[in-house]
């Protein structure tokens, strides 16, 4: 668990990291904590939870939270991650997309990024530079991966495979954005027409997302 003294977000961090902040966590647990995280695992408990916050939240009615580094985790995570769950297969999942990635760009730009002490922590923390499509994705998606590689290079030995994993993710993702300037796999909620090319794409489904964390891809 997170530790006190309690801020407003907290159950936020206490839901999203069940590992709390010890770096001693065993890598098979943690391994299915991001599987968890990241396969739609945790949206019954999110739908059932955090959904006026979650709302709040992307009404702009907790923009407070950014002057506190983990505070500017935490919002980042609702609306970059339970948005996604709460308002799944809608065009609403994305819609705060562009305020997620203004949230870690400034988080970047001061001390608040430097300032989170877990791996975890910074990779949610910069998942919007990958999730918001727009002109300048390949040069966030670029500095994702540089970012990923100091996350991996960072992290306790025995968990190093897990975040270096994430590295080889953020670089597939990479190619999928230099091929079709967006991600396929959300035309259809979003209502737009796939390129041949696309429709070859998700003909086959082997999305970046959903490979990650496969106990054979560590």
């Amino acid at each position: 668990m997170i530790e006190t003294p309690a801020q407003p977000w907290h159950d936020v961090l206490d839901f999203w990291f069940p590992e709390g902040r010890s770096k001693d966590v065993d890598a098979e647990t943690h391994r299915k904590h991001w599987f968890w995280r990241m396969q739609g695992g945790a949206d019954e408990s999110i739908v059932a939870r955090f959904p006026e916050l979650t709302t709040r939240g992307a009404k702009g009615g907790l923009d407070h939270w950014a002057g506190d580094p983990e505070g500017r985790l935490s919002l980042i995570i609702l609306l970059d991650q339970f948005s996604r769950s709460l308002w799944r297969g809608t065009t609403r999942a994305f819609a705060q997309d562009a305020a997620a990635l203004k949230l870690a760009l400034t988080g970047l730009a001061t001390d608040h990024y430097e300032a989170l002490d877990t791996p975890w922590f910074k990779i949610a923390f910069t998942q919007p530079l990958g999730h918001c499509e727009g002109h300048d994705h390949l040069e966030r998606i670029d500095l994702l991966i540089r970012l990923r590689v100091e996350i991996a290079s960072s992290a306790p030995d025995h968990l190093q495979p897990i975040y270096r994993s994430l590295v080889k993710q953020a670089e597939d993702v990479r190619q999928v954005i230099a091929a079709f300037g967006r991600h396929p796999h959300r035309n259809q909620i979003l209502d737009r027409q796939s390129t041949p090319a696309e429709k070859a794409y998700l003909q086959k489904g082997d999305f970046p997302h959903l490979r990650a964390f496969q106990p054979e891809r560590l």
